[in-house]
């Protein structure tokens, strides 16, 4: 059994038909990654399956409960833990301060335990846990943002555009952590405008087009795919 199942997914805003029968499966333990142009409706899947949208049709399905509608609270308590796009750090709270606030909704009593976990994956974050978090370079609050989502124990990581906005290198170091994080186990969703660095990541891709997946297949595959070379590899 997939740990998502995404069937037949419609969300409106208004009327405007931003997804339009949208089905995929995500397994334990892997990445998949949704690319395509603004406006092809990948951040509004994620924002469905959060709960931050309703959908207007279809079902979501995860760990074989019915979660369609779910408000976020209630999906994000279920482990399905989304980084939304733009780095929203709590700017006049420290390091450490935004992290444990990743751990409100953790379901054990190990939060300094995994606080300490991602203070050493992070080493630049420990060097800066009393430092505010609005002080933070783009790269260090992105890394703080994955580390807070991580503090929530995670049964799903859905990251959107997490190298938005960074230079090349900083780019580099924000796959290495997605790298990392798929070695863990963590299955990952991965909705990123940077194809060539999704491609790589990524075990499976879905194309989004205008609200609906107009190709699917291996990252593998799709890398050789002359239409998605000629789209957003050249």
């Amino acid at each position: 059994m997939a740990l998502l199942e995404v069937d037949n997914l419609h969300t409106s805003y208004g009327a405007i038909k931003a997804l339009r029968g949208v089905s995929f499966q995500l397994s334990e333990g892997q990445v998949i990654s949704l690319i395509g142009a603004n406006g092809a409706g990948k951040t509004t899947i994620l924002n469905t399956l959060s709960g931050l949208l309703r959908p207007t049709g279809g079902r979501i399905m995860f760990k074989g409960q019915d979660i369609t509608g779910w408000r976020a609270d209630r999906v994000a308590k279920l482990g399905l833990v989304q980084v939304p796009e733009g780095r929203q750090v709590i700017a006049t709270m420290s390091v450490q301060e935004n992290l444990s606030v990743g751990a409100h909704l953790r379901r054990d009593d190990l939060a300094d335990t995994e606080l300490e976990r991602i203070f050493s994956r992070f080493p630049r974050l420990s060097e800066r846990r009393m430092q505010k978090a609005g002080l933070l370079s783009g790269g260090e609050q992105q890394m703080l943002v994955v580390g807070r989502a991580l503090m929530m124990q995670p049964e799903l990581l859905m990251l959107d555009e997490p190298s938005m906005g960074l230079a090349p290198l900083l780019v580099n170091e924000v796959f290495g952590i997605i790298a990392d994080i798929k070695a863990l186990g963590i299955p990952i969703l991965l909705v990123e405008q940077n194809a060539r660095k999704a491609l790589q990541v990524a075990d499976y891709v879905y194309v989004l087009e205008r609200g609906l997946i107009v190709k699917a297949g291996s990252a593998n595959d799709l890398r050789k795919d002359p239409q998605i070379l000629s789209a957003y590899l050249g």
